[in-house]
C-alpha cells in the first residue's frame, strides 16, 4: 500500500484506489450520486467522510469497482455486464441528454479530459467525463443516445531520483462508447472480448461502434490504464487543474478594471478633501451674528444632523449583520490568500466561511448594541435577538425551500436532515449565544456621543433638486461600487455555476480592498451633497446607497443566467435565482454596512471640526 502520509508515496505495483463523486450537470445544477445510475457497483459500497462543505456542495465520495497496481499498465479490463430495463435505459437517457458528467477522484486529484483547443497548441483541462453522447448511425437520420462505455485512464506520476517511490501527479481520461463482443460464454472477468483484445493487438481507439442505450440490451464496461512519468513535481500538481480556462485577456480587463476604480477613488477623495478643506476654514471664519446667519450648506443642519432615525433598531440590527459579513469575509480571505483553503481539502472554503460566520456573531452583537445605545435604546435583549436572527432565519428559510425543491428531485445535492441539524446547532449553540455576549459587552460600553448637540425640533427640510432624490441618488450610489466587482464576478459565477476551480484569491482580496474604498468614498461624496443641500436625514440613506450595488449584482446574474448557462429546467432556474437573490441581500447588507460606516466617521470628523456658537 503507498504510505499513509500527507504526501502518498507508491512502490511498483501498489494498489491505487479510484473513488467516484457526484455526477453533476451546468445544464440542471442538481448533482446526483454516481450509483444512482447503472453502473459497476463494488462488492460493498462505502461513503467517505465528507466535511460540513462538501455535503452543502452535494458531493457523495464513495469506492469503485476500479482498482489500478500502481505503474502496472492493463488493457481491456472487464469490470462487469449490466443489463438495463426500462426504468435505467429512460435514467441514462435523460442523464446524457443534459449533458451529464461522471466524478471521479484519485489520491484527492479528480479526473479530467484533455482537450486539444483548436485557436492554439494547448490542451485544456475538463472535470469529469461525458456519461455518454447523442449521434446518429451513417446514413440514418435518427437521433440515438449512446454510453461511453469504455475508458482509457492514464496515471501521471512523478518518480523520486533516489528511490523507488512515486507521486500520483495528474489523472486523466478519454472515454469511448462502444459495441463490446465476446466469445463463448460470458464468464464474468475472464471472458476473451472481440473488441478489445490485447493480446490481438486490437485495442479501443474510437467509437465508431457505439453501445446504445436502449432497454434489455446488455451493457459491457472495460477500461485501459496506462502510466507515464512525469516532470511536475507533487507540490505542482494542482497548477493543470487552476489554470483550466485562464485567458491573459481575463487579466488585463481585471487590471484595467482595477485601475479605473483606483483613478476615480484618488479624484473623489482629492475633490473631497479639497471642498471640505475651504468649507472648514470658511465656517470657522464667521465672526459675526450676520455673517452666521447667512451660512448656508451643511453647518445649518448641525442641530439635526445626529437625530436618530426611523426604524433605528432595524438599521442597528442591519449594521450589526453587515459587520458580521464583513468579519467573515475578511478572515476567510486572508486564509485563502495564504493558502490555507486549497481547492485540493474540498469543501474547506464553504466549511471556513461558515465557522467564521458563526464566530462573528461576537462583533455583530457588539456593533448593534453600541448604535443601538447611542440612539437612547434601553431594551438590549430585543435588539441582540432581532441580531441573532434576521439575517440567519431569512437565509435558513430561502434555503430550506431550496432544499425542498431539490429533494423532490432526488438530488444528492439535498442537505441531508443530520447536517441540517448541524447548522441549527452551529447557529442556536454558537452563533446565538456569542451575540448574545457581544450585545451585553457592546451595552455595558459608554454610549457614542455626537460632536454636536440635537435640537429638540426638528428642522424643516427645503425642497430638494430632482438629481437630489433619495431614490436617483441611491440608484447612482450603486453603481460605483458594482464597477468594482463586476469582472471579478463573472470568474466566481463561473466557478459556482460553470463548476471550475477558482484560486485567485490574491485578486479576490486586492477587488475586496478596492471596494471597501468605493463603498466608502461614493457614500461620503453623496452624504456631503445631501447635507449642503440641507437634508440631514442620512442614516438609511447612506447605507442604501452603497448597498444599491446588490440590484446591479442580481440584475447581472439575470444576464449571466441568459447570456452563458444553458438551464432549461424550471427548478433548476428557481434554485439559481434563490441563490442569486440570498448572494444579493448578503451583498447589500454588506456593502451598506461599509458605506454607513465610512458616513458615520465623516459626519462625526466634520462637525467636530468646525465651532458650534
Amino acid at each position: 500500500m503507498c504510505s499513509n502520509w500527507y504526501i502518498h508515496n507508491c512502490l511498483q505495483k501498489d494498489p491505487l484506489l479510484v473513488k467516484v463523486n457526484k455526477l453533476t450537470s451546468t445544464k440542471t445544477q442538481l448533482p446526483y450520486s454516481y450509483y444512482s445510475l447503472p453502473f459497476c457497483k463494488p462488492d460493498t459500497i462505502v461513503d467517505s467522510a465528507e466535511n460540513l462543505g462538501e455535503v452543502l456542495r452535494g458531493d457523495r465520495i464513495e469506492n469503485s469497482p476500479y482498482v489500478f497496481e500502481m505503474r502496472e499498465p492493463k488493457m481491456c479490463q472487464i469490470v462487469c455486464r449490466a443489463s438495463i430495463d426500462d426504468k435505467q435505459a429512460k435514467e441514462l437517457k435523460e442523464k446524457i441528454e443534459d449533458e451529464y458528467r461522471v466524478n471521479m477522484i484519485l489520491d484527492n486529484l479528480p479526473l479530467v479530459v484533455p482537450i486539444a483547443r483548436q485557436d492554439r497548441d494547448a490542451i485544456v483541462y475538463q472535470g469529469g467525463y461525458h456519461v455518454g453522447v447523442k449521434g446518429q448511425y451513417a446514413g440514418s437520420k435518427d437521433e440515438k443516445v449512446f454510453i461511453h462505455n469504455h475508458l482509457t485512464f492514464l496515471v501521471k506520476y512523478h518518480k523520486d531520483e533516489t528511490t523507488e517511490l512515486s507521486r500520483i501527479v495528474g489523472f486523466e481520461v478519454k472515454p469511448f462508447s462502444i459495441n463490446h463482443q465476446f466469445e463463448g460464454q460470458w464468464n464474468d472477468k475472464n471472458t476473451r472480448l472481440i473488441t478489445c483484445d490485447p493480446h490481438a493487438s486490437k485495442l479501443v481507439t474510437n467509437s465508431d461502434t457505439p453501445q446504445e442505450v436502449e432497454a434489455g440490451k446488455e451493457i459491457i464496461f472495460t477500461y485501459d490504464v496506462g502510466f507515464e512519468e512525469s516532470d511536475v513535481k507533487w507540490a505542482s500538481r494542482w497548477d493543470t487543474y487552476l489554470l483550466m480556462t485562464d485567458d491573459q485577456i481575463h487579466w488585463f480587463s481585471i487590471v484595467n478594471s482595477l485601475m479605473i476604480v483606483l483613478f476615480l477613488s484618488g479624484m473623489v477623495a482629492m475633490i473631497m478633501l479639497r471642498t471640505l478643506y475651504r468649507d472648514i476654514s470658511r465656517y470657522n471664519q464667521l465672526e459675526t451674528e450676520e455673517e452666521a446667519q447667512e451660512e448656508t450648506g451643511w453647518k445649518l443642519v448641525h442641530g439635526d444632523v445626529f437625530r436618530p432615525p426611523a426604524n433605528s433598531d432595524l438599521l442597528c440590527v442591519c449594521v450589526g449583520t453587515g459587520v458580521q459579513f464583513f468579519g467573515m469575509l475578511l478572515v476567510t480571505m486572508i486564509f485563502a490568500v495564504l493558502g490555507f483553503l486549497s481547492p485540493s481539502n474540498r469543501g474547506g472554503l464553504m466549511t471556513a466561511m461558515l465557522l467564521t460566520w458563526v464566530l462573528m456573531g461576537l462583533f455583530a452583537g457588539y456593533a448593534s448594541s453600541r448604535f443601538y445605545k447611542m440612539f437612547k435604546g434601553s431594551e438590549w435583549k430585543s435588539i441582540t435577538l432581532r441580531t441573532a436572527f434576521l439575517f440567519p432565519g431569512i437565509a435558513f428559510g430561502i434555503f430550506f425551500i431550496l432544499n425542498a425543491l431539490i429533494w423532490g428531485e432526488k438530488s444528492s445535492g439535498a442537505v441531508p436532515f443530520t447536517t441540517m441539524f448541524a447548522l441549527v446547532l452551529l447557529w442556536f449553540g454558537i452563533s446565538v449565544p456569542l451575540v448574545f455576549v457581544g450585545s451585553y459587552l457592546g451595552f455595558k460600553q459608554p454610549a457614542i456621543e455626537a460632536p454636536v448637540k440635537t435640537n429638540k425640533i426638528p428642522r424643516q427640510v427645503p425642497e430638494q433638486a430632482w438629481y437630489m432624490n433619495p431614490a436617483f441618488t441611491i440608484l447612482i450610489g450603486g453603481i460605483l461600487p458594482f464597477g468594482a466587482v463586476f469582472i471579478e464576478l463573472f470568474f466566481i459565477l463561473t466557478s459556482i455555476w460553470l463548476h471550475q476551480f477558482y484560486y485567485i484569491f490574491g485578486f479576490l482580496f486586492l477587488v475586496f480592498i478596492i471596494l471597501i474604498i468605493t463603498c466608502a468614498e461614493i457614500t461620503i461624496v453623496l452624504c456631503y451633497f445631501q447635507l449642503c443641500s440641507e437634508d440631514y436625514n442620512w442614516w438609511w440613506r447612506s447605507y442604501l446607497t452603497s448597498g444599491s450595488s446588490a440590484i446591479y449584482l442580481f440584475l447581472y446574474a439575470g444576464f449571466y443566467f441568459f447570456t452563458k448557462l444553458q438551464i432549461t429546467k424550471l427548478v433548476s432556474g428557481i434554485l439559481y435565482f434563490g441563490y442569486m437573490l440570498l448572494a444579493s441581500f448578503a451583498f447589500c447588507v454588506l456593502t451598506g454596512t461599509i458605506g454607513f460606516c465610512a458616513c458615520f466617521w465623516f459626519t462625526r470628523l466634520i462637525y467636530s471640526s468646525v465651532k458650534i456658537d
